[in-house]
This record gives C-alpha cells, sequence and structure tokens, in this order.
C-alpha cells in the first residue's frame, strides 16, 4: 500500500491530471487539425496479408517475420518514419491451426534490441518471447511450439522491459488467428478479408508527419494516448463489402486508450468470442468496450443492407474522444449470406470448489522526483526476482485491486482465465457481463474495483521459465508494473 509521503506525490500528479480534464495531456499546442492536413483519409481498409509458410522436412510450418525500420505513407506528401514486420507498419497475420507444429523466425533488422511476444497464445515459458527472450541486432529468435489451444484471435508484439510502448507504438504489431475443428464446423464468415476482417485500432499523434512518442510524467501516469485513430494504419478507412454478414476480429492495439465501440445507427451486433474463446452462445449488444490488448469477435447482419453505408464508431472513454473506426458500404443490389447462428462452443465447467487457494494482487502507484513508480504489490519489476510459484493443474482465485483513481487491466501470460467476480469501489459484489463470461488473457480493472478470476496453468512446467503478469497499458507496464511466476509440478 502506499505510504503517506507516495500518498501526496501521487495525488499530486492525479490532481494535475484530472484538473486538464480532455485538453492535451502534455504541455504542448493542441496540433489535431494541422495533424491532419494531408493525412491520407477514406482509403480502402488495408488487410494484413496473410503469411504463406513453408513446410521443413520435419512438418513445421515456418513463418519468416523480419523485424524491420521502415517508412510507411500516412500524409499524402510526406514519409513517416515507422517500424514494421514484413510491411511498412504492423505485421502479416499468422493463420495456424490446433495441433500444427510451427517455428515463427523474428529477425531483428532494427539498430536496436527487441523482443517479440505471442500474446495469448498457450506456450512453453521458453518460447513465449516475453522480457527474457532478447533478439539482438541482426539476429533471428524463433519461437518452436505445437498450437495447443482453442480458436480464438491473438496477436504478437514486442515485449522488451522499458521499451514496449515505444516499440508497439512505432508499428510492431500483428495477428495470430488459431483455428481447431470446432471452429471449422460453425457456421461463420470465415473468408479473410473478404466477410472475416481483421481490425488492428490504435491511436497515434504526429508532429512534422512523424510518429510522437515522447512521454513525460503524467503520460507515463496516466498512459500514452494520441490525438488520431488508426484502423489497420489507416485514418477511417473504407471497407466495401456485400449485403453479407460479416464478422470483424477487433483488437485495441493501442497503448493505453479504452474504447467504447458502436455503430452510428445504434444497431444491434453480436459477440461470438472473447480474448481467447468463442463464448458459448452469441451476445446481443449496441456497444463493445475493450481495454488495451483486449479483443472481441463480432458479427454484423448486413443482409438487408443493400446500398447503405454504416459507420463504426468509438468513443475513448478516458478523455472521451469520438472518433470514425471504420466506414463500411454495403454494394447495391448484392447478395450475400446469412449465418444464423444460435450456440457456439461448449465451455468445460469449472467446480469453485476445486480452488486450492487465493492470491491478491494490488496495483498500486507513487510519484518519485516527478517520475511515477508503478508496483504490483507494492514491488516494481524485477526480472531476476521470482514473484509467484504456482502448481501444474491447480485451479486457484487471482483478486485484483486497482487502488488508483486511474484505469489499469491485467494480463497473464500463456494462460487463458475466466472472469468469476467483480467488485465496485464499495467492494460491493456485481455480475460478470454475459459478453465477458468466456476466456480470456487480460482484464479491464476500473478505478478503485477489484476483479476474481479462475487461474490454472496446464501442460507446460520449468522451474527456470519465466511467465508474465502485469498491466497492459504499456507505459505502466514499461513503468514497473509487472510480476514474473513460475509453473512446477
Amino acid at each position: 500500500m502506499l505510504n503517506r509521503r507516495d500518498f501526496i506525490k501521487l495525488s499530486a500528479i492525479t490532481a494535475e491530471v484530472l484538473l486538464v480534464g480532455c485538453a492535451p495531456r502534455r504541455n504542448k499546442t493542441n496540433t489535431a487539425q494541422t495533424n491532419s492536413t494531408g493525412l491520407l483519409i477514406n482509403q480502402t481498409l488495408a488487410i494484413p496479408t496473410l503469411i504463406n509458410p513453408t513446410a521443413d522436412s520435419n512438418g513445421v510450418k515456418q513463418y519468416n517475420l523480419n523485424i524491420n525500420s521502415t517508412t510507411h505513407n500516412f500524409y499524402a506528401d510526406n514519409s513517416t518514419n515507422t517500424f514494421g514486420i514484413n510491411q511498412s507498419y504492423l505485421g502479416n497475420t499468422l493463420l495456424v491451426k490446433r495441433d500444427d507444429k510451427v517455428s515463427i523466425n523474428y529477425t531483428n533488422n532494427l539498430d536496436e534490441v527487441t523482443t517479440m511476444h505471442g500474446h495469448g497464445m498457450h506456450l512453453p515459458a521458453s518460447q513465449e518471447g516475453g522480457v527474457h527472450q532478447k533478439i539482438e541486432v541482426g539476429k533471428t529468435w524463433s519461437a518452436s511450439y505445437t498450437i495447443n489451444q482453442k480458436a480464438c484471435t491473438n496477436w504478437y508484439h514486442p515485449h522488451l522491459m522499458g521499451k514496449t510502448a515505444e516499440h508497439v507504438y512505432k508499428g510492431l504489431a500483428g495477428l495470430i488467428i488459431v483455428e481447431d475443428d470446432e471452429s471449422d464446423n460453425l457456421d461463420l464468415p470465415k473468408q479473410y478479408g473478404v466477410n472475416d476482417i481483421p481490425l488492428i485500432v490504435q491511436d497515434r499523434t504526429f508532429v512534422n508527419s512523424q510518429l510522437d512518442y515522447n512521454p513525460s510524467p503524467r503520460d507515463i501516469m496516466m498512459g500514452y494516448r494520441g490525438d488520431v485513430l488508426l484502423s489497420n494504419g489507416q485514418i477511417e478507412p473504407i471497407l466495401k463489402v456485400k449485403a453479407d454478414t460479416i464478422r470483424l476480429r477487433i483488437l485495441n492495439g493501442s497503448n493505453a486508450s479504452m474504447y467504447k465501440f458502436y455503430f452510428d445507427d445504434n444497431r444491434t451486433f453480436k459477440q461470438i468470442a472473447t480474448d481467447n474463446a468463442f463464448l458459448q452462445a452469441p451476445v446481443s449488444l449496441t456497444s463493445l468496450t475493450l481495454s488495451p490488448s483486449e479483443r472481441a469477435e463480432i458479427i454484423v447482419d448486413l443482409s438487408s443492407e443493400s446500398g447503405k453505408k454504416l459507420i463504426l464508431k468509438t468513443k475513448e472513454l478516458i478523455d472521451n474522444t469520438l472518433y470514425t473506426a471504420l466506414t463500411i458500404e454495403v454494394e447495391a443490389d448484392s447478395v450475400g449470406k446469412v449465418f444464423g447462428l444460435t450456440s457456439l462452443i461448449s465451455h468445460e465447467e469449472i467446480d469453485i470448489n476445486d480452488v486450492v487457494r487465493t492470491r491478491t494482487f494490488t496495483l498500486e502507484g507513487s510519484g518519485n522526483r516527478g517520475n511515477p513508480i508503478l508496483t504490483i504489490n507494492n514491488k516494481e519489476m524485477d526480472m531476476a526476482r521470482i514473484d509467484e510459484t504456482l502448481t501444474l493443474d491447480e485451479l486457484e482465485i487471482w483478486k485484483i485491486t486497482n487502488t488508483m483513481n486511474m484505469h489499469h487491466n491485467f494480463h497473464i501470460h500463456a494462460t487463458h482465465f475466466k472472469p468469476y467476480k467483480r467488485y465496485n469501489s464499495d467492494n460491493k459484489e456485481y455480475s460478470i457481463a454475459p459478453n465477458e463470461n468466456g476466456y480470456k488473457d487480460c482484464i479491464h480493472i476500473p478505478p478503485n474495483e477489484s476483479v476474481e478470476i479462475l487461474v490454472k496453468m496446464i501442460d507446460y512446467t520449468d522451474s527456470n521459465g519465466k511467465y508474465m503478469y502485469h498491466c497492459h497499458f504499456l507505459e505502466h507496464e514499461d513503468a514497473g508494473m509487472m510480476g514474473q511466476f513460475v509453473v512446477v509440478t
């Protein structure tokens, strides 16, 4: 918990943040209109290219990903310095299937060290690409393992201690789509880029046509947010589709923004999947909230919308900024397929009586000479320290409490947990939302609230292999709000 001195420091920082409201978070001129001049808008939505793997003599599928320092055309007349993975911004999509043997080969062509983490992937600690699996300049690091999880939409991104936020901000991120026999048999849109659409949503700030990543102490405390919304690296792109049912795989790939997605006509859509698995049945919604790194799959029925235009809007919930994420234009006189889903994938029943222990995690923060220190259980991240030791196949409750007047979330590597209970600022329990009642790897914790999740580590043990848990507001992670655990028998 915070001592009195730390509380005073944090209160000063928090008060400063609250006073600015929706104003710019740094001491600079609001350049939103200037930045918009010359920005390319209303382009056809770019669909990240699917990597076509090669198979070696052992049947291992080889995916080659080159991490490059490059340029990207956000502007009509100026290029922007970026990082990209096999392309000028963001990375190719990997499409894998359960039981596939894969080797994902990351070659670092930057002039600095990085890492590449398989976010949401269930895999051994030595292959998960955390802070310990550094990729030196000019070297290749391979994550080699067997796909061992249900169908879902995951992603990959850097996880270098102290540099994660900057590297993601510059463009290092891509999707990993997992399929299995159950998903193959579902009556769902499955044509990648046609009616099955990936959508990576990020906010960025541009200064003189360049990505501006220069966080102040206040930006670190509150998270670094931009004033331009990118969808697959584009501003207000357009998706042209047939009068069909479409599937959107939405990733909040921002450093620190909270998004509430909805359509301009307030129509109902259906969420079919959380971070790591299908829901048991579609959940009807008019809006969807995602914190950083959370994913959701939704389906939108456009079968009677021939010739119409539909806008996917989003509201950033910390700054209350409104954006257009995507414009969908439905072809005139087109006919597509109607999907009549009533059920999806049955979930394994969890017996709460099997819980063997409860662990508590407190998300805290303080100021230190103007530099925020963010901690879990009053400890900053230390790569040499093991914070928790878990036993294979034991069911646990993890209670995570956000003691601060700001948003956090909580991500656990290599496992898929089940939300169990939520508690408000008065410590009164309230229900898990139906669309959140599925398997996840990251969960939002509002200011001064708590959440309980059901955690079980399966399949992999390694007393020396360190997994991470942390807040996925990337500046918070880099500032120390992260811990390590091992799994033993």
